[in-house]
């Protein structure tokens, strides 16, 4: 037996609201484009501010996705492989820095490692090192803000990964480490890839958290979010710019995901 897509019209009652939500969500991103100054674009993106932010965010982001993918990788197996009990109590808190503003975020960072804060004030009192408002407080904001997006898509992998596979590499004398290293991480590559990259995308988009964490330091802090914000002030085209940068490695990440998230198909 198949199953066949039906491939009839689309009914007027959801043809429209359809076309009006595509054109919400286009029409924005379309009138970026079509304001923006092109023949600006090279001599803005070598301005010493532009690079400068284009770079730390480049590198910032580079840096949270490796710490996402150190801390974030064996928390995604804990989740989705172990017998730990109270595992749905942590994916819940795990899950919370998606649907946390972002501002909030920042807050409850500045308040654990900040000077006075939990963590923060020892650290302080021990070493003299403050981590607000410094390079490092950027990759930590982006960290805590992206790698629950890492931990997802890994966990989705290791639950749908055929288990058998790994029971075969127990039954060969393999330990528990080794079945990890050579069987499932190829197991979850396509996920843990695509984990990657999403939350590669959204460290390199965050705002309210960098900000509030970080503060807005060219050369320091600034990343592109936060000089998009500075330049809506003076320069507008140098906003436009740096937006027009954000919205290209956006559509390269979708691209990168379209395989995974819209390249299947169903038949038998």
């Amino acid at each position: 037996m198949s199953r066949r897509r039906r491939d009839g019209g689309v009914p007027a009652p959801l043809l429209v609201p359809a076309l009006l939500a595509v054109a919400f969500l286009v029409l924005p991103l379309l009138g970026l484009v079509v304001r923006a100054p092109w023949s600006q674009i090279g001599p803005q993106l070598i301005r010493p501010g532009v690079g400068e932010a284009l770079r730390l965010s480049l590198l910032s982001a580079t840096a949270a996705t490796a710490v996402s993918l150190l801390l974030g990788v064996p928390l995604a197996w804990v989740l989705a492989r172990s017998t730990v009990r109270g595992r749905s109590v942590l994916r819940a808190l795990v899950t919370v820095p998606l649907v946390l503003p972002p501002v909030v975020g920042g807050v409850a960072l500045f308040l654990v490692l900040g000077r006075q804060g939990l963590l923060g004030r020892p650290l302080f009192e021990a070493t003299g090192f403050s981590l607000p408002f410094t390079t490092a407080a950027v990759v930590v904001a982006e960290t805590f803000v992206a790698m629950p997006f890492l931990v997802i898509s890994v966990e989705g992998a290791l639950r749908a990964a055929d288990a058998r596979f790994e029971d075969a590499a127990a039954t060969l004398g393999a330990d528990r480490w080794t079945t990890f290293r050579r069987v499932t991480l190829p197991l979850v590559a396509p996920g843990l890839a695509a984990g990657a990259v999403l939350c590669w995308a959204r460290a390199l988009g965050e705002f309210g958290a960098t900000i509030t964490f970080a503060g807005n330091f060219p050369g320091t802090t600034q990343t592109m979010p936060l000089a998009v914000y500075l330049a809506l002030q003076s320069d507008p085209e140098a906003a436009i710019v740096l937006s027009l940068v954000l919205l290209a490695v956006s559509l390269a990440t979708l691209l990168l995901l379209r395989g995974r998230w819209l390249g299947r198909t169903v038949s038998t």
